[in-house]
């Protein structure tokens, strides 16, 4: 193996002084050379690919037991659903954690290092990993209280004795950013005698301290193991809230950020091609952030698409959708944005601040009522609570009542934009198969995020897709056959350009431009037809004599009006 170039070693000792400072810098790069080598990967070994992604990059988020049955282990069973259905539309799967867990879906982790028995084995996800693509979590800012690190937290065994925050509860924490509407602190009984924990998320969600670094390398450990077993996209999970310092806000703290970096640096070290992700459901500015200066995340949730795009449909005005795309930076090769409409979690509401006027913010809480969601609240620092994600799935959302059809059209016409957004596209298992809301869920386990986490048992699943007229097989069908069209379109590489087109309120566009192909986008935001000329709106294109559409196959005449029926997609391209 070679030794970390000159360049490498003095970047990461600099990221461990502004760290832990310099004096423990000679030890902390005496253990991360060593890590590096008991590994056996090296700058011999390894050499970065021509890209990070391309056209053809679609995600596929998922839980691990989403679909079952009683032949199979879950990670089987969605295996064998994926080769039948995914093949030549999805490139990789975000298999939600998937770990030994004790609450929050997954989200409170037991063991990293192992895979819940009742989800299956690594060995299923290795031959998931042979038709697929990976993406898995790192669920850095905390761990279950089931965990054995905290078990030897109470005991006071070395050396996760000193992995969590023990906290004084009379201190100030009135400064803090919360995402829930639950106690900061949880009182424990240790060896030592009564404790106080820090628990951001949850009391079975303990906060890790990351000021000690052997944090930190245990997570450098977990993640060279995700790497033996075939991680692409590593998802730092709620990476915002990271580092605690009394005294501040103890989120987006220049700390998290440079543990950010030194993941970056680590992958782009060892496994040139893996993709760091970062998952920080804030105000857009602030998530937007986490690019850094190009030396960060590549990637970062475009947490502002999903709520701004509901409003978009609902209201029928596209004009703070327009101004918000307009703003976003025109990032280096090698960053992207993460787009989604929908995932496991809910709708963030938070990413709307400063984008839309506040009451436009509780209009669509109200429109989220209405059909039939729930707002899920965080606390604020003087007590109060306020909403922070809307429990509902898309599907539902976009969802009309006295015009059922027209709702499933609204709903296609919401994909059909995040499909060709600039960024690789993820969609969320149950936008794809068009599951509605689960009120079962919420009833049976008490927890708001259950609405759009349905379980299916295979044959079930099967059976709704097999009857082509339900909505569900017809939203199924629709976006598998838009995903396959998808391929090979050079215009929807992650690094082509787009550039916005102000159309007014009622129409969103913008071209995806290749230097072998352009694909004007237009978007009919209304329940109306509208007409526009593809010409027209952008001349770049007047050289072309026709424009084909990729999603019906249709050819239109640039020069001449074209019809967008109510909730319309059109993907037109002149190739």
């Amino acid at each position: 193996m070679t030794a970390l170039t000159k360049n490498q070693a003095t970047r990461i000792a600099k990221r461990f002084a502004r760290l832990y400072g310099e004096a423990a810098v000679p030890g902390l790069m005496r253990r991360f050379e060593a890590l590096i080598g008991r590994y056996g990967i090296g700058n011999d070994q390894v050499s970065p690919p021509r890209s990070l992604w391309d056209e053809n990059d679609v995600v596929l988020i998922t839980y691990a037991d989403t679909i079952r049955s009683p032949d199979a282990t879950p990670l089987a069973t969605l295996r064998d659903f994926l080769d039948r259905h995914a093949h030549g539309s999805v490139r990789t799967v975000h298999l939600l954690p998937f770990y030994p867990w004790s609450s929050d879906d997954g989200f409170s982790v037991i063991d990293y290092r192992e895979v819940a028995p009742e989800n299956g084995t690594w060995e299923d996800i290795e031959r998931l990993g042979q038709g697929f693509s990976l993406m898995f979590d790192l669920v850095l800012n905390h761990c279950s209280r089931r965990s054995r690190w905290f078990r030897d937290f109470v005991v006071g065994i070395a050396p996760a004795r000193n992995y969590f925050l023990p906290t004084d509860p009379t201190v100030d924490l009135s400064e803090v950013v919360r995402p829930r509407s639950l106690p900061l602190l949880t009182r424990t009984a240790t060896r030592q005698g009564e404790q106080w924990v820090w628990t951001t998320f949850s009391e079975d969600q303990v906060d890790l301290d990351f000021q000690n670094p052997d944090v930190l390398f245990e997570f450098f450990d977990i993640l060279f193991q995700y790497l033996t077993h075939g991680v692409r996209i590593l998802r730092l999970d709620a990476i915002a809230f990271l580092w605690k310092r009394i005294g501040t806000s103890c989120i987006h703290l220049p700390e998290t950020h440079e543990v950010v970096k030194i993941f970056r640096d680590l992958v782009d070290i060892v496994a040139p091609g893996t993709i760091i992700l970062t998952e920080t459901n804030v105000p857009h500015q602030e998530n937007i952030s986490y690019f850094g200066d190009g030396d960060e995340a590549h990637m970062v949730y475009n947490f502002a698409l999903p709520p701004l795009l509901l409003h978009a449909l609902l209201r029928n005005d596209a004009t703070h959708l327009t101004a918000w795309a307009q703003s976003l930076p025109d990032l280096p090769t090698g960053q992207t944005f993460f787009n989604f409409t929908a995932s496991h979690d809910g709708i963030g509401v938070r990413p709307l601040d400063g984008l839309v006027p506040s009451g436009e913010r509780e209009w669509i809480i109200d429109q989220v009522k209405a059909k039939g969601g729930e707002v899920s609240t965080r606390s604020l620092p003087d007590g109060s609570d306020s909403p922070y994600e809307l429990n509902i799935t898309y599907r539902d959302a976009l969802s009309d009542p006295e015009d059922p059809e027209l709702g499933i059209t609204r709903f296609l016409c919401s994909q059909a934009l995040l499909l060709a957004f600039r960024g690789v596209p993820a969609i969320y298992i149950h936008s794809l198969l068009g599951t509605p809301n689960d009120h079962a869920g919420v009833a049976e386990t008490g927890r708001y995020r259950s609405i759009n986490r349905h379980a299916y048992q295979l044959d079930e699943l099967e059976s709704i897709l097999a009857e082509s007229e339900s909505n569900q097989a017809r939203i199924f069908a629709r976006i598998r056959g838009w995903l396959h069209r998808r391929q090979g379109q050079p215009a929807f590489h992650p690094d082509s350009g787009m550039e916005i087109i102000d159309l007014g309120s009622s129409l969103f566009g913008f071209a995806r431009v290749h230097p072998d192909q352009t694909i004007l986008c237009l978007f009919n935001l209304t329940p109306t037809a509208q007409s526009i000329v593809p010409g027209n709106v952008y001349p770049a294109l007047s050289d072309s004599s026709a424009l084909r559409d990729i999603l019906t196959g249709e050819t239109f005449d640039t020069e001449r009006p074209i019809e967008l029926p109510p909730y319309w997609a059109n993907w037109l391209s002149n190739v």
